[in-house]
């Protein structure tokens, strides 16, 4: 199974950790999301609930200009709408959503569809998603016990999966790979582990973090 790393935006916690000011956000994802695509990240999913539809359509062209030249998907969280509208590579689904089936009716063909998953009780209504992303696997500042999966909880879902690809999210970073790869997902898919710290470059940053985790993902053996 291929490794697998999913970037989801945060335009507003990636400007405030780099010190910009709000009318440079949407500048600062855009320079992360660029960084991470030349790195070769596999999806990034763009989460940014609070912009109107057309401002999001606008991000979301923007961001697929930037990615044209490289093998990086565009996904939209939730607006399957905005999804289609602006020609996105396709769009995750909320596990309270629509089901990923009624999606394939209306999308063109090759539209990618990710799926959030917190049980494995929705694993079967979602066997037409491209990939699952399970979570929330480790404690973060805001889902903590007993609101997160650990690895005994995402290595459930994961053999649930029967050979669908299944990213963890929540908490996750270059160090959590082991953890990650003896539970048999495929990668992760996080907004904290892509966003650093003030003072670095966020195009530095970004590359390097993609390169490690690759390296990371590829070179730990996996459960199977």
């Amino acid at each position: 199974m291929k490794s697998c790393l999913c970037l989801v935006t945060d335009r507003r916690r990636l400007g405030e950790a780099v010190g910009a000011k709000p009318d440079e956000w949407v500048d600062a994802l855009r320079e992360q999301v660029g960084a991470a695509a030349k790195a070769g990240i596999d999806y990034v999913q763009v989460r940014e609930s609070d912009l109107e539809g057309r401002d999001l359509a606008n991000l979301v062209r923007s961001l697929l200009e930037m990615t044209r030249k490289t093998a990086t998907k565009v996904l939209v969280n939730d607006r399957i709408d905005v999804a289609l509208a602006t020609h996105a590579h396709g769009v995750h689904l909320k596990e309270r959503g629509i089901l990923p089936g009624l999606v394939r009716r209306i999308a063109p063909a090759g539209f990618v569809i990710g799926c959030s998953i917190h049980t494995t009780a929705g694993i079967a209504a979602r066997k037409t998603a491209d990939f699952l992303v399970a979570g929330t696997v480790l404690p973060t500042a805001s889902k903590r016990a007993p609101d997160y999966l650990d690895i005994d909880g995402l290595r459930k879902i994961v053999e649930a999966a029967a050979g669908q690809s299944v990213l963890g999210i929540g908490g996750l970073d270059a160090r959590s790979v082991p953890l990650l790869t003896s539970s048999g997902a495929a990668g992760l898919a996080a907004i904290g582990a892509f966003i650093p710290a003030g003072g670095e470059s966020v195009t530095d940053f970004v590359q390097k973090r993609v390169h490690d985790l690759r390296f990371a993902l590829d070179q730990t053996p996996r459960r199977t």
